[in-house]
């Protein structure tokens, strides 16, 4: 047994999995533009990720563009058998590294062949639809997206579907199409707009799977948090993971990095209990914002 079989598992999709994996958008270059600055380095941590027990990976290939993937490949190919690969299209990389959505039909296709390619798989495990903005979800329709990624499933080069950035109204009309395995949304200790909608998946039976589940590009900053760290002789960014996983069971964790003792620490939150007097202490701290 592992370190993370302490937090449990859960049924996404076909498999089985450890409720806490791994992100791999930071192994891309700063800005997650452009190869890592040690690519060895890049290498080991994803190795180690899944020595220690990890058996899902989230990625893009539009994470570089194609760098993660291609190290991913390198690192690991051929995959475990037990290794759920979950990947995401909707968007790719202006020569500027900016971020630009890719939505249409063609976009979509040429996204999930390029993941195909690049990872060196004949089938994705998972597929997430990113829609949205930057700024969060946006309600319109993404029936014609969705039925995209559905005709994939059908030819067999997508084996489940998932969203990210998305609504609950959205999730709705998804699931009229095809099943919807994951829901990937913005989601932490202080950032808890998505509260009704982790609970709408538990009921379903859906995993839910929080980006920057330590608060993004600015990690989470609290005094609040940083003192029950100390009385648990553990981190912030430990307590905020172990907080999620007490939060609800249909939460899975892909915290990310490039640093494989930053890895150990993230995995080892899988182990944290917290009471109750400290889950009502990290809650207050939510509502606060």
């Amino acid at each position: 047994m592992t370190i993370l079989d302490t937090a449990g598992t859960f049924q996404l999709g076909d498999r089985k999995v450890k409720r806490l994996g791994y992100g791999a958008m930071q192994l891309a270059g700063p800005g997650v533009y452009g190869p890592p600055r040690d690519r060895d380095a890049a290498i080991a941590v994803l190795r180690e990720a899944v020595a220690a027990g990890v058996d899902h990976i989230d990625t893009s290939d539009f994470y570089g563009p194609h760098v993660v993937n291609r190290i991913i490949r390198e690192a690991l190919h051929p995959y475990a058998d037990d290794l759920v690969l979950v990947s995401k299209v909707g968007a790719v990389r202006g020569a500027d590294a900016s971020w630009l959505p890719a939505l249409e039909p063609e976009d979509l296709i040429a996204g999930v062949h390029d993941n195909l390619r690049n990872l060196d798989i004949a089938a994705i495990d998972i597929v997430n639809l990113r829609v949205g903005g930057l700024e969060g979800p946006a309600e319109g329709s993404i029936a014609r997206q969705f039925e995209t990624l559905a005709e994939l499933q059908r030819q067999g080069l997508i084996r489940h579907l998932g969203l990210s950035n998305v609504t609950s109204t959205q999730l709705a009309e998804a699931r009229a199409i095809a099943p919807v395995v994951c829901v990937q949304n913005h989601y932490n200790l202080v950032h808890r707009a998505d509260d009704a909608l982790v609970n709408e998946l538990a009921a379903l039976g859906i995993a839910y799977v929080p980006f920057f589940p330590l608060g993004g590009f600015n990690p989470i900053q609290s005094g609040a948090l940083a003192d029950i760290a100390t009385r648990l002789s553990a981190t912030s960014m430990q307590v905020a993971l172990a907080w999620l996983l007490h939060r609800s069971p249909n939460i899975l964790l892909i915290p990310g990095t490039s640093s494989v003792a930053h890895l150990r620490e993230n995995l080892a939150a899988a182990a944290l209990k917290l009471p109750d007097d400290v889950l009502a202490e990290l809650d207050g701290i939510g509502r606060a914002g």
